[in-house]
């Protein structure tokens, strides 16, 4: 069956211009510096969010990872909003293996209130783990792509710097939120000490993301992907295809955004489909059947079964994310099949 795959924007497939970059990247030992395409990679990732250094890595989740370990200390403390990919998704690794405690910050659709961070960040007591980093993710993976303002930005930051936090960006999808504020990355990202995005999501590059930061902040981030086993030999391979996503991929994503605003207006004339188009900010639209009576796990399994791949948020939430695999004659087969499951549950 051909399916319109809209489970994540991880599923897209690298170009034909990135495969044939692959094949002919100049390459060298990265552990040793050595990789001339690596090097242009990070170079290039590190001017498109304005920081000064840059380091190639194998997922986001090590990124993150990587950026706690370096802004933290073991038994540190660090404010994370209480849904976000670094809490809910990357397996506790902030504090199995960084050692880092995290205090949550309720938001609003995934956006912090810099009043609310402010207010949980506590005074200095022998007692208390020492607040250390501010975690924000723009975009907001569970608040349905959902982007945080310039203005907020600024104002958490200032928030953090005042305390004596730094501030990390999870910016898998940065570049989204770029598009959808019209700015470029580096005006997002520069009210961040370091910024982690992503290469292989709506950007298509089939591994990777990039961490950036100061010089100092990447060596030390350099020493501890080395600890975790993420330091690459050969990887300009891999970082081919990346240097590709970063010149030529930015500027599409835009038509996921349109996309993902047609399947969610389209949703919204569906009887007892219920969906909040304010979140329908970027390439993310959840939904929710609770009103059909029926569970997201049965819902999207029948979904599947129409051609249509979505995740699941339980017990009745449905997400799909748009990519550059799903056209608008894809987004309008994926309304049909909606409209044909959600018609068997209809009272």
């Amino acid at each position: 069956m051909d399916f319109i795959e809209m489970r994540s924007d991880t599923l897209t497939l690298p170009t034909d211009e990135m495969r044939e970059a692959m094949r002919y990247a100049e390459v060298g030992d990265d552990v040793y510096g050595e990789d001339p395409t690596v090097r242009r990679l990070e170079e290039l990732a590190a001017m498109k969010v304005g920081k000064e250094s840059a380091m190639f890595v194998p997922s986001g989740t090590m990124g993150n990872l990587l950026a706690v370990m370096t802004h933290c200390r073991r038994g540190d403390e660090i404010l994370l909003e209480s849904e976000c990919h670094i809490y809910y998704y990357e397996v506790g690794g902030l504090s199995a293996v960084a050692g880092v405690v995290p205090r949550l910050v309720p938001g609003i659709d995934g956006v912090l209130d810099p009043t609310d961070v402010e207010a949980a960040v506590r005074e200095e007591n022998i007692h208390y783990a020492p607040a250390t980093c501010l975690a924000i993710e723009n975009t907001h993976n569970r608040g349905g792509g959902t982007v945080t303002p310039l203005e907020t930005m600024s104002a958490l930051r200032q928030v953090a710097h005042a305390r004596g936090m730094s501030v990390h960006l999870d910016g898998a999808r940065i570049f989204n939120a770029g598009l959808a504020l019209g700015v470029d990355a580096s005006e997002i990202a520069k009210h961040a000490d370091s910024v982690m995005f992503c290469l292989s999501k709506g950007l298509s590059a089939p591994v990777g993301s990039i961490l950036a930061g100061g010089a100092g902040f990447i060596r030390a981030a350099r020493k501890n992907r080395k600890m975790l086993g993420g330091g690459m030999r050969q990887a300009g391979v891999l970082a081919a295809a990346g240097i590709v996503a970063l010149e030529k991929m930015i500027d599409r994503l835009v038509d996921d955004h349109t996309n993902a605003r047609s399947l969610g207006a389209g949703l919204a004339q569906i009887p007892e489909i219920a969906i909040d188009l304010s979140t329908v900010q970027t390439n993310i639209v959840v939904f929710d059947v609770s009103a059909l009576g029926v569970s997201a796990s049965r819902f999207a399994s029948e979904l599947a079964q129409e051609g249509v791949r979505v995740t699941t948020r339980p017990p009745f939430g449905i997400r799909a994310v748009l990519n550059r695999h799903v056209d608008s004659d894809g987004v309008g087969r994926a309304l049909a099949a909606v409209t044909t499951v959600s018609s068997r549950y209809r009272r």
